[in-house]
């Protein structure tokens, strides 16, 4: 093939950038230092939730959304505060909440794509009106999770590859961008032995057998983030912001997440902006079954469990599970320690604990309504969630309070937790449920989720007091610091055209997805709203798909 683009990344932004590339005509050829298997990259692992804004299935539970609610509670969390590295960042903030309230439903669903008809309530916020956080649910689960969300783009892709043209490059990984009078003509790396038969995940060899050299009109660079380079993370890792960076990370991504060609197109000349921004999570849990290296999972946990530090001590309010992550992860740190516990009771783990990733969620990852309603509607936890109970080196199970504290201390990293001063706290909160008044603001909040009808059938326990043996045995869960998202990266016009750091274009490349924030180098700024990150690799692939087909 004499390919008009190369792209580099199978996962989502590339497939979607691919697709609209061969509905144009264009020829493309995608590398990828994974296997064939990997297609769809980190997308396929994810729970396949996605941001939108005034949806059909928002009015029909009775939420009222807009497109003004919807930015200001996306500028109150972005936060953008630099001059010159958040100006792109905030022009596709602005482009991408315009088209979750308008297009992005609707092109999505041409491709075949559903819903879930309850709506989600992620990320709930810092307390502020105009602060961080979702004011109404707008987490949309897709019908099939990630791999669905991948299927709709890389159908269409696999069978413009059936008709030429498209042609990938398995195994191929660049590691140079070939630059010449000022613009990127191609790409030159290194082929790595095969491994047709590795499954999806895992980490793969990087013993090199041949090298190559490929040209074309315009390089689309969709390789994903740092998520598990964790040498990377630790390095810009934001201390005077958040804290010192734990001495344990656990990895919600597999190995191949390397954020290699940060640094690459950074060599070639674009502008990298905002590397201290990243979004790793508070509530990791170590796979008892791993695919991947320091494979973790992160707990979906409802707003009822209680949360404390390692020493103990309860966390100040707004933060609960689901509602602030950076905040949360700051009052983490903040106590001295790397993780912190959650206390709760069989009945909230039944109705408020969920797992992410299209794996931990096989009901609704195959599409089998059958056991979607039986795996939910039952009684206990959930499969795979029982499955962590037993077999998790986090969980601790116990019928007493004294018997929970001494299991939690023998997993504890840092110092023993004092049973007197935990109990102290949990029979201060139980108190509160005494009557219908109270000043616990964690009750509060949880009476207030259960005003929304999505909460009160499925996420949200009925409050009860935690040491009421009727609602046991108690659980605690250590939780962990999780490695997930690229906040910051290639800094892109909102062609996704990458740009130097004089704030002129670098002509041929472009770079779509994680890899370029998401989109412009930042476009959640310091915080995520959940749901953003799939449709970022989507709207960001689209808009560098769209410019080229338009340009070529």
């Amino acid at each position: 093939m004499n390919p008009d683009v190369i792209v580099v990344g199978s996962g989502l932004a590339g497939l979607v950038a691919t697709h609209e590339l061969a509905k144009a005509g264009k020829k493309v050829l995608v590398l990828d230092q994974e296997n064939r298997n990997n297609l769809g990259g980190q997308a396929f692992w994810s729970l396949g939730g996605l941001f939108l804004v005034d949806s059909p299935e928002q009015r029909r539970l009775g939420i009222k959304d807009s497109y003004e609610l919807a930015l200001q509670d996306w500028l109150g969390s972005a936060a953008f505060d630099r001059e010159r590295e958040d100006t792109w960042p905030r022009r596709w903030a602005q482009a991408y909440v315009e088209w979750a309230a308008g297009g992005k439903r609707q092109y999505l669903h041409d491709l075949g794509l559903r819903v879930l008809p309850l709506v989600g309530w992620a990320e709930r916020g810092d307390g502020r009106a105009d602060g961080h956080g979702n004011s109404v649910p707008r987490f949309h689960l897709t019908w099939g999770t990630g791999p669905e969300v991948v299927r709709v783009f890389a159908e269409p892709v696999l069978g413009a590859e059936q008709r030429g043209l498209v042609e990938f490059g398995f195994r191929h990984r660049v590691d140079e961008l070939v630059v010449e009078d000022g613009a990127v003509v191609g790409v030159r790396g290194a082929v790595l032995e095969p491994c047709d038969d590795l499954e999806r995940g895992k980490a793969s060899s990087r013993e090199v057998v041949g090298e190559f050299e490929h040209r074309a009109a315009a390089v689309v660079v969709a390789s994903g983030g740092v998520g598990h380079n964790h040498e990377l993370i630790r390095k810009y890792w934001p201390t005077e912001r958040l804290g010192k960076c734990p001495e344990t990370l656990i990895s919600g991504v597999p190995a191949h997440v390397d954020g290699r060609m940060l640094g690459i197109s950074e060599t070639a000349g674009a502008s990298v902006v905002n590397r201290d921004r990243m979004w790793n999570y508070t509530e990791g849990i170590v796979n008892w079954d791993p695919i991947w290296p320091d494979h973790a999972i992160r707990i979906l946990a409802g707003p009822s469990s209680l949360w404390f530090d390692a020493t103990g001590r309860r966390l100040p309010a707004p933060n609960y599970p689901s509602f602030d992550t950076n905040g949360s992860l700051k009052a983490i740190l903040a106590s001295g320690y790397d993780y912190s516990w959650l206390v709760l009771t069989q009945t909230i783990i039944e109705k408020e604990f969920a797992l992410s990733g299209s794996e931990q969620n096989p009901d609704i990852t195959s599409k089998d309504v059958k056991l979607a309603l039986r795996s939910r509607l039952a009684k206990g936890a959930p499969g795979p969630v029982e499955a962590f109970k037993q077999h998790g080196v986090d969980f601790v199970v116990a019928s007493t309070l004294r018997e929970l504290v001494d299991g939690m201390n023998r997993i504890a990293r840092g110092p023993a937790v004092d049973h007197d001063v935990l109990e102290k706290q949990i029979v201060a909160r139980d108190r509160e449920l005494g009557n219908k008044y109270g000043k616990d603001l964690q009750l509060a909040a949880v009476e207030h989720a259960r005003r929304y009808v999505g909460d009160r059938i499925t996420r949200v326990a009925k409050p009860h007091r935690i040491l009421d043996p009727a609602h046991g045995p108690l659980i605690a869960v250590r939780l962990n610091i999780l490695t997930r998202k690229t906040l910051g990266g290639l800094e892109t016009n909102l062609d996704s055209q990458v740009v130097r750091p004089d704030g002129s274009v670098l002509p041929g490349l472009y770079a779509a997805g994680e890899v370029a924030g998401f989109g412009g180098g930042g476009v959640h700024g310091y915080n995520a709203l959940e749901g953003t990150f799939l449709g970022g690799c989507v709207f960001s692939g689209r808009a560098a798909g769209l410019a080229l087909a338009r340009s070529l």
